[in-house]
């Protein structure tokens, strides 16, 4: 994209960051009535602006928990500061991506970078969410969808929110785990559950209006807010009847220059098994079965990074 294909700008997150929890940026809403620790981010990468729109909506408008407690978080804010609409793909983060640090060994070890010390910085936070949404939005224009994870929990989730109408069943990345999957998320033994939003194409105004909405049902899903507080962020979207994706493999760039044999945005059908849709080096890359979809196809294409995943349509 070039800096005219930026059409929203990146608001000023200053006034927050002090929030009221001690870490930088993080602010807690608590009621008197006990009840669940609801959580939602933006800024995983600090490229992706609509996540800071919604969170200063939900700030904007009032909206406080009638029970239990809402923390509000903008993550990878040293990358957002670098945000530049003539470049803007540049501040995706500063040292690594932010979202393939989150797994213990990492987050104890001794390595420093600015990602993984922002990261050491939210994860009590992190650990103390019964409920997670972390905003994001793509790089190609293509439906928003729900990233649920693997677990039957991060279904019901996004059975219960009801929108957007896309839900993927995805176990992430091989160069490193998400923060939707860290931890309790993943376990389906324990009911900690996140979900991570992919909210449309980054900078375009739609992506705006998706990450509002898909707040606004992430937060009607438990009860926990007044729906009179929820009312004010406009009317609620209507969706179409959720479908759900599973993710079957994540095609990784082993050695490169990786290329597409055509241009795919995302969600594209290809009907019959066998069809080369890629280029690994000389190594095609072929689909593994009829009606495969393609999910996410990345213009980042490096080897160790996810070029497309691999799906089909389920029940």
């Amino acid at each position: 994209m070039h800096a005219c294909e930026v059409e929203i700008t990146a608001p000023d997150i200053g006034a927050y960051r002090h929030g009221n929890t001690g870490i930088p940026y993080v602010t807690s809403f608590e009621a008197v009535e006990r009840g669940p620790h609801v959580v939602i981010t933006a800024l995983t990468h600090g490229n992706e602006p609509c996540g800071a729109h919604a969170l200063i909506a939900l700030f904007g408008q009032g909206v406080r928990p009638a029970r239990g407690r809402l923390s509000l978080a903008f993550v990878n804010v040293a990358a957002y500061a670098r945000f530049d609409p003539a470049d803007p793909r540049a501040s995706r983060y500063v040292d690594e991506d932010f979202n393939r640090l989150w797994e213990p060994g990492l987050l104890d070890g001794p390595r420093r970078s600015i990602e993984l010390d922002r990261a050491r910085e939210l994860r009590p936070l992190i650990e103390a969410a019964d409920w997670l949404l972390d905003l994001h939005s793509m790089q190609h224009r293509a439906p928003p969808l729900l990233l649920a994870g693997t677990t039957e929990k991060g279904r019901r989730l996004a059975l219960r929110m009801g929108y957007p109408g896309l839900v993927v069943a995805d176990a992430g990345h091989r160069n490193g785990p998400r923060m939707r999957d860290f931890g309790a998320f993943s376990d389906p033994a324990r009911p900690n559950t996140a979900m991570l939003a992919e909210c449309g194409q980054h900078w375009t105004e739609d992506s705006i209006a998706v990450a509002i909405a898909t707040c606004r049902h992430f937060l009607a899903a438990f009860g926990t807010v007044d729906p009179a507080a929820l009312g004010r962020l406009g009317p609620a979207p209507r969706s179409a009847p959720q479908r759900a994706i599973e993710v079957t493999e994540a095609v990784t760039v082993e050695r490169g220059p990786f290329r597409f044999t055509e241009c795919y945005r995302g969600l594209e059908v290809i009907p019959e098994a066998g069809t080369v849709i890629a280029y690994d080096g000389a190594t095609p890359v072929r689909t593994p079965y009829p009606h495969c979809v393609l999910i996410m196809p990345s213009q980042r294409l490096a080897p160790g990074l996810t070029a497309v995943r691999l799906g089909r349509f389920v029940d």
